[in-house]
């Protein structure tokens, strides 16, 4: 059966603490699966220790633990750059090891003078090998240590996470990821479906949308091992400006959750959580899924019923799937024709309702979105 995994991108905003701990106790409690912890800043090393007990308490509960490094990067930069980025990221691999993180989801950053192209990917595959090799010498680094890292002696190496981007000018198409990805062995595709969204136009729509994406997916790289973002986006002319919440967006859920629970069995699937909501918006996620099992379970007893009576009845699963068709219109026709003589009556209660609705509020609420991210002006995505 499919395995799906929830979680925020960072401490909830509901946890009282702001320690890693005290939000993996809250998301736990919450009956949600998983985390990305944010290391945009450096570490300090006054953070080891809570840092360390994060990794404890992730391999005692089971539960998973990822990591997301600098949302700045200039990985195809040039060599100042480069090392510049490399160094903020060396700090993201340390912090991996000590929390017990199974990804580390990394930023490529702009094109450079590269361009797009094999030259720009070329680089992307060189530069994400070497992380690669660096995460392997920094897990295997001292014997001595093992005793305070116990999931390192029979871990792996955190996975590096190669994250799709949301805007024309960076690298990061779906298909630069895939290519580069296919060509680094330890490297997996970070599907930010937001950013799949808006670059692509508004792409994401149908549940056969999500279709066609896994399966792309899983034919160039042949995995059943997935790790995605999901929020609401804005974007215009093919570029992500900023996360929303989910409700608040041209990019929906219910499609990617009928995926997961129509034709998801083969998933192993980790999403996490990058709306303002943060874990109200990953609750809502899970409550969607569920609402899609209890659909299907719906589905398969009307056609367990319909085949039951078939038998007894001698008549085909077709004609009574039919005549429920046809009952059902039957029904709404008749309501529909019952509606007019109750219409008069809801129609003060409608003038009513308006000066609640009043439109301060709704710009409140919009004002609230944006001052989620407006420490995030400088971030790329």
């Amino acid at each position: 059966m499919m395995g799906v995994k929830l979680g925020p991108a960072g401490v909830p905003l509901s946890c009282k603490g702001r320690t890693i701990v005290e939000g993996m106790d809250d998301i736990i409690a919450l009956g949600l699966e998983t985390m990305e912890a944010q290391t945009v800043r450096l570490i300090q090393p006054q953070h080891f220790e809570q840092y360390w007990q994060a990794g404890v308490l992730a391999n005692k509960a089971e539960f998973e633990m990822n990591i997301h490094g600098p949302y700045y990067s200039e990985l195809l930069g040039n060599r100042v750059e480069r090392g510049r980025s490399l160094a903020k990221i060396e700090a993201t691999l340390q912090a991996a090891r000590t929390i017990n993180a199974r990804h580390i989801t990394l930023h490529t950053g702009h094109y450079g003078d590269f361009g797009r192209g094999t030259a720009a990917n070329e680089q992307a595959a060189n530069i994400f090998s070497s992380i690669v090799d660096r995460v392997g010498e920094i897990w295997h680094d001292d014997e001595d240590e093992f005793p305070v890292f116990p999931w390192i002696k029979d871990g792996t190496p955190s996975k590096i996470g190669v994250e799709t981007s949301g805007r024309q000018e960076l690298w990061g198409s779906l298909e630069e990821v895939i290519e580069v990805v296919n060509h680094v062995e330890g490297t997996i595709p970070v599907l930010n479906i937001a950013h799949i969204h808006a670059r692509g136009h508004g792409r994401m729509k149908t549940s056969e949308d999500y279709g066609e994406l896994f399966d792309m997916v899983r034919e160039s790289i042949g995995t059943k091992e997935f790790y995605c973002h999901f929020s609401g986006v804005e974007h215009r002319t093919g570029n992500a400006m900023h996360y929303t919440q989910i409700k608040k967006s041209d990019l929906n859920f219910e499609p990617l959750a009928e995926f997961i629970v129509e034709d998801g069995g083969w998933l192993d699937i980790t999403l996490i959580s990058d709306s303002p909501l943060l874990e109200h918006d990953a609750m809502y996620m899970l409550q969607n899924i569920d609402k899609a099992k209890h659909k299907q379970l719906e589905r398969k007893a009307r056609e367990d019923r319909r085949r039951a009576l078939a038998a007894q009845t001698g008549t085909s699963i077709e004609d009574l799937q039919r005549r429920e068709e046809e009952m059902a219109k039957l029904r709404t026709q008749s309501e529909q024709e019952e509606k007019p003589a109750e219409e008069p009556k809801p129609e003060p209660a409608k003038e009513k309702k308006k000066p609640k609705k009043a439109p301060a509020p709704k710009k409140k609420e919009k004002e609230d979105v944006f001052s989620f991210d407006e420490e995030d002006d400088d971030d790329l995505f």
